[in-house]
Formats: structure tokens, sequence, C-alpha cells
């Protein structure tokens, strides 16, 4: 597979619900927050694109998750789907979901701090505490607050 593709599509686990992204990032960003680990089991794998498109939205169940975001899961087989930013709209999606993103490499893990021991991933990309993070959005104009 080429950091050029154009094209990937993933879907979940029974099938009802299948997602294409147009100019996928070719690296992942992983959140060890709280949260994410209790939404995945371990952390969140989060994989954008420049665009997208959802078939079997009628398969789809939304969760407001906090005052500024929603999570999204598949009501038949319980496949987490995606993590929306209400703020902004923007939306990143569980690498898992997508067979062609199996060799992206990590761009970056965020909450570190909040991580479990037995996630300690390899490799040389940008680790930042919940504080940088947080610092990072108050910089750009949004407080996230707490949970």
């Amino acid at each position: 597979m080429s950091n050029e593709q154009m094209q990937i599509s993933g879907h979940c686990l029974c099938h009802a619900v299948e997602i294409r992204l147009e100019k996928p990032n070719p690296h992942v960003e992983i959140c060890h927050c709280d949260m994410c680990r209790r939404w995945g089991g371990a952390f969140y794998s989060a994989l954008t694109g420049e665009s997208f498109a959802i078939s079997g939205e009628e398969s789809i169940t939304i969760y407001r998750s906090s005052e500024w975001a929603e999570r999204a899961f598949c009501r038949h087989c319980g496949s987490n789907l995606w993590y929306r930013f209400l703020p902004t709209g923007s939306r990143s999606f569980l690498a898992g979901l997508f067979s062609d993103a199996d060799r992206y490499t990590v761009e970056k893990e965020i909450f570190i701090d909040e991580k479990a021991a037995w996630c300690d991933l390899s490799g040389d990309h940008t680790r930042q505490t919940g504080a940088e993070v947080i610092a990072e959005a108050k910089e750009a104009g949004f407080d996230p607050g707490q949970d």
C-alpha cells in the first residue's frame, strides 16, 4: 500500500456500516484519555482523511460523550466507528475499521499521563500529556474544561 493512496474503505464487524475515506492521512493518532480507554478498551486509534462517505447510517447510534464530543457505534455489532469534535465538526474514525491502514505508523499519542501501563507503544513519535493537549486547545481558542 502506498502513502499516496487516494481512498480506503472500512466497515464494522457485521458490515452494516461502511466508511470510505478520501485522501487518508497515512498516520494514526492515539488517544489514551480515560474516556477513550473506556470506550475502546485500550486506547483510541484515530484515522482521518480529507473527506469521507458513510453508508448504513440507519445502523448507527450516536452517543454524546461530553459537552464537546460525540461517539458513534454500530447498533447491530457494537463496533465503535468515530469520534466527532462538535465545535469544528471534524471526525476521526477508528483505524481498525480499515484493513488498508494496517501498515500506517503512529504520528502521535495524546493524554499519555492517563494511559494504562500495558498500552506502551514503541516508535519515535510525539507524545503529549493531557495538560499539553488542553494548553494547545486553549491556544486555538477552545477551552475543553473538565469531564
